[in-house]
């Protein structure tokens, strides 16, 4: 199978191959010289080589009429109607030898790095980062996408790092220098659709998609060929190896209908990276396949968790809300005892989703309080700083940091952050109004924005400001939350991270609405348990004797057989010791 893309061979040539199945001829042309007509070869695949070296520039001409960017390109200097670039990331001198850290040692924070002022903007922050206790950064899709700015996930060009962003040498010095503090670093990747604008695959080879398949995107990628398969593993082979990137995370696989090619990326992953390196395959899946996470997949981001959480915190029940209304609390305590919620139950559509999660280990399931998604697929961008009294929130942040699955928080989190984080791209003319009217119209039967006057204060996408409102900044934060987190994630370093291998739950016990006790054995033998009431009155609940606790976020003195309003107790126990 042929390397999708421009390959250097030397210092003074590289090999093209273009899959165009659906083209009569394809020719490479390289600025400032003649076109080089590329040969047939099987399966529709077109190849060649031709003089050149890195930082050259060049396009594909199909049938002698369409002009198009590589799909595979490495580098778009101009975006993603200009040429492509040939790229020579081999070339960097890596400064810092490293092989990665165990999975169960991550505590993950989502940035975007537009909104950071690129790959410099977010190396630093790495120290600060660092300091704080998180282990790894998980970068925003990073495919070339149109414009100047987009969360990612409309990219059209997977192989080649955004170019507003900086060059592909400035995101391996960025990835360098994590790697020198300690810090791994992830990105997400977007293998179910491509975005509307700056794609051409349809014109000169159809047989990407399949049209008898259809996505909130579009037409489908047809993962049952060969080809279409290859180009999107050599991606993943790209950011991690190319890039050593620490790992990925797969955006919306519940789009991808052949599962087994997830099985196949995790399998050539993990033979590239070869013994010794850790590297994490991280999904979000909506169908909860727990099968998986026994198939090369380190984790699964927990929607149900963090979708239960937030009912308990806000009250929302709307949207995809409304399956967490009944009892969300019983639903939490499953989720801490078992990993999804829905594990074959169904929905509010009526639809079974889910499987038996409950023989995984905690570290399977990625807890978070807030990712890009569910704040920026809010129609105001509003964070929980916003939504909820600050004490249910500091309860719930010990929770997060304290408890066996691996977290993940957003960027701003850790300061407290009240700005917004909306959602914004950067299309023009037709395609922009679509965005815009599309973007209101999803909240029309919200009841906030029923009325059409309403839906008109939602943010347009595409102005600038909607993306300079979504900056965190120092002035708009919560008071000693950045120390809040220091202290809870010196805590888990201390006492949780080092004691995870082996860790299984001991079950749940739920204490009216909005409070239970959640217990781990961990792999020393002693006992994690957290006492969690998110409502607004205390619980008669027997705690453990103050001298085992590890954090108590209430404010207030409480005897020890009540559990406080708004409050997290956690606590360590040995065998011994281990019910109160």
């Amino acid at each position: 199978m042929h390397r999708h893309g421009a390959h250097l061979l030397d210092a003074t040539s590289a090999r093209f191959a273009l899959w165009a199945p659906d083209a009569r001829s394809v020719s490479v042309e390289l600025e400032q010289q003649p076109a080089i007509a590329l040969l047939p070869d099987e399966d529709g695949w077109y190849t060649g080589v031709a003089p050149c070296q890195a930082g050259d520039r060049y396009h594909y001409r199909i049938d002698g009429e369409l002009r198009v960017a590589d799909p595979a390109s490495r580098y778009q200097p101009e975006g993603v109607q200009g040429p492509s670039q040939v790229v020579d990331v081999a070339g960097y001198a890596w400064q810092h030898p490293w092989q990665g850290r165990p999975w169960h040692e991550a505590v993950i924070q989502e940035l975007h790095v537009g909104l950071l002022e690129g790959y410099t903007g977010v190396a630093r922050q790495l120290p600060r980062l660092a300091e704080l206790g998180i282990s790894a950064i998980e970068l925003m899709p990073l495919g070339q996408f149109p414009g100047e700015r987009n969360w990612g996930y409309d990219g059209v060009l997977p192989f080649a790092p955004q170019n507003t962003y900086g060059t592909p040498e400035q995101l391996c010095a960025l990835v360098d220098q994590a790697h020198g503090l300690g810090l791994m670093v992830l990105v997400d990747v977007v293998y179910n659709h491509f975005g509307p604008d700056g794609n051409y695959l349809h014109q000169y080879a159809s047989p990407f998609f399949r049209e008898d398949r259809q996505t909130p995107w579009g037409a489908a990628i047809d993962f049952r060929r060969p080809q279409v398969r290859e180009y999107f593993i050599q991606n993943a082979l790209m950011w991690l190896c190319d890039y050593r990137f620490d790992g990925l995370r797969l955006d919306a696989v519940h789009a991808i209908d052949q599962p087994d090619f997830l099985v196949e990326l995790a399998q050539r992953v993990r033979a590239a990276v070869g013994p010794g390196r850790h590297v994490w395959l991280v999904l979000e899946n909506e169908h909860n396949q727990a099968f998986l996470l026994e198939q090369g997949f380190d984790a699964q981001w927990n929607d149900d968790g963090h979708n239960a959480l937030h009912v308990l915190l806000t009250g929302e029940t709307e949207g995809y809300y409304a399956d967490y209304q009944q009892r969300p609390i019983d639903q939490l305590a499953r989720c801490l005892a078992e990993g999804f919620v829905f594990q074959g139950q169904a929905n509010r559509h009526g639809t079974p989703r889910g499987e038996p999660s409950g023989h995984l280990a905690p570290s399977a399931f990625v807890l978070f309080l807030q990712n890009h998604d569910q704040v920026g697929n809010r129609a105001l961008g509003e964070r929980l700083t916003r939504l909820c009294p600050p004490p249910a929130l500091r309860a719930a942040t010990g929770l997060l940091l304290l408890a066996p699955m691996i977290p993940l928080l957003f960027m701003g989190d850790d300061d407290g952050s009240c700005r917004p984080f909306l959602f914004f791209t950067d299309f023009h003319d037709q395609l922009a109004d679509a965005v815009r009217e599309g973007r209101r119209g999803e909240f029309a039967h919200f009841n906030a924005f029923a009325d059409p006057e309403q839906r008109a204060r939602i943010p347009d996408p595409n102005a600038e400001q909607t993306f300079e409102a979504s900056r965190p900044q120092n002035k708009e934060v919560i008071a000693g939350w950045h120390g809040l987190y220091q202290q809870l994630l010196d805590l888990r370093h201390r006492h949780v991270i080092p004691h995870l291998p082996g860790s299984r739950s001991l079950g749940t016990e739920v204490h009216g609405e909005k409070a239970l006790t959640a217990r781990w054995r961990l792999g020393d033998g002693n006992t994690l348990r957290i006492d969690l009431n998110l409502g607004d009155t205390p619980q008669s609940i027997e705690l453990p004797a103050a001298s085992t606790r590890l954090f108590d976020s209430s404010d207030t003195r409480h005897p020890d057989s009540q559990l406080a309003a708004y409050s997290c107790v956690v606590s360590l126990l040995p065998p011994d010791l281990e019910r109160p």
